[in-house]
């Protein structure tokens, strides 16, 4: 095996006032991620391109040398999730969210407080997969308040989802839900439009007296009474192979992600939330993510040339104003996976590149346009000085400025 690239969901940040001016990598005490960085190359990369503000999945697309055009959420996310596709299928990523009412439309929170069981959204996906409309559809809950939404037949991708912050490569400040739009004026995308519409009412109508939701409310939890869609798409993607990698993935875009490019791809059932602690179930799923990066590296490193491992969990506190919780999930992760990497690779003689998807400050509670900071290690036994891994010391560091994801595996010097 020739390297072991890491990607750590929404590790970039912004100096937050919580953290008395630091950011969460800042802060948090990471001595094996520096370890590496002082004896590796550090730089920043935007992981799409300057100025753009990329979900996970444009980023992973691109930094793996693909234009966004290549793929859809909507298709990763269906394919990750096992659902079966067939051209002119329509497929979306969907969050179980709240809001007031339909006609008001006001969104109270996009993923249901994060409080939504298993065991609640599969019954809620039951009760949208009988809802009538005149086409042919499959809705599958995955992870959290984390769905995939197909309908069947030839459609059109020409839409808008029903949240205006997901619009590609910015960010709209609403808190008001959309009808999807039709992006042309082609008859097809009307129609795709309309039975998307009317599908949403629908949903909205058998959500609001559930009584999965009525006992929600008297619980005081956030009812998960409407759909949140996005990344609609309906050509099967076209990505680059990367046939000698291996992809330790568990979440479904990335999983599907990994498929398409013809990855090796070792995943784990992500531990269902039980009770109404996100974040316990959030560290559950941490600490299983990290366990099984370290299973896969031990199992795969003499049956490939790479290894692509993506850990979600670090960018939730970014959606919540949680530096403190992001700082002491960037320490378990330094603690464990990368104490285990510094221990296995410069044995080896492995390269250890370390990098996030986006910026998610906590700050923002959102995704941003920052940069992510980039390490490649790649055996150097010098030590270059006492360095720590942090957006600081990353925007001067040697590598310089990554201004496309598209180059970051030619810089690094990870190849196909």
């Amino acid at each position: 095996m020739k390297g072991v690239l890491v990607v750590v969901d929404g590790l970039g940040d912004l100096p937050s006032p919580i953290m008395n001016g630091e950011t969460a990598l800042d802060a948090a005490r990471t001595i094996n991620m520096d370890f590496f960085a002082s004896r590796g190359k550090m730089g920043y990369m935007y992981t799409v391109r300057p100025g753009f503000i990329p979900e996970s999945d444009e980023a992973v697309i691109s930094i793996f040398g693909n234009d966004l055009i290549s793929s859809s959420r909507g298709q990763l996310e269906a394919r990750g999730a096992k659902m079966k596709l067939t051209r002119g299928d329509l497929a979306f990523r969907v969050n179980f969210g709240t809001i007031d009412s339909y006609e008001k439309g006001n969104i109270l929170d996009r993923r249901a407080g994060r409080t939504l069981s298993t065991k609640e959204a599969e019954i809620l996906g039951k009760a949208i997969n009988k809802i009538k409309v005149p086409v042919k559809f499959e809705f599958k809950p995955t992870i959290q308040h984390r769905a995939a939404l197909v309908f069947r037949g030839g459609f059109s991708d020409n839409i808008s989802g029903n949240d205006l912050v997901y619009s590609q490569g910015e960010t709209k400040i609403t808190n008001k839900i959309s009808k999807c739009k039709a992006l042309d004026e082609d008859e097809n995308t009307y129609y795709t439009v309309n039975v998307v519409n009317e599908f949403l009412e629908k949903v909205y109508e058998v959500l609001k007296e559930h009584p999965v939701n009525i006992e929600r409310v008297k619980r005081g939890l956030m009812p998960a009474n409407f759909l949140f869609l996005r990344g609609a798409g309906v050509e099967p993607p076209k990505l680059k192979k990367y046939p000698k990698w291996v992809s330790a993935n568990y979440m479904p875009m990335e999983i599907g992600f990994s498929k398409v490019s013809e990855m090796k791809n070792y995943s784990f059932e992500y531990p269902k939330l039980s009770g109404i602690d996100a974040y316990e179930n959030l560290w559950k799923g941490l600490r299983k993510a990290c366990k099984h990066a370290i299973k896969v590296v031990k199992k795969s490193c003499k049956k490939c040339d790479y290894i692509y491992i993506h850990l979600k969990e670090t960018d939730l506190p970014g959606h919540d104003n949680k530096p403190v919780e992001k700082k002491l999930m960037l320490e378990y992760i330094d603690m464990t996976l990368f104490k285990f990497l510094r221990n296995f690779c410069p044995a080896k003689n492995i390269k250890v590149a370390i990098t996030g998807d986006h910026s998610t400050p906590c700050r923002l509670k959102n995704h941003s346009a920052d940069p992510v900071p980039v390490l490649i290690y790649s055996g150097e036994t010098e030590v270059k000085g006492e360095r720590t891994f942090c957006e600081k010391e990353a925007m001067g560091g040697e590598l310089g400025e990554i201004a496309a994801g598209k180059d970051f595996l030619k810089r690094i010097g990870f190849n196909k």
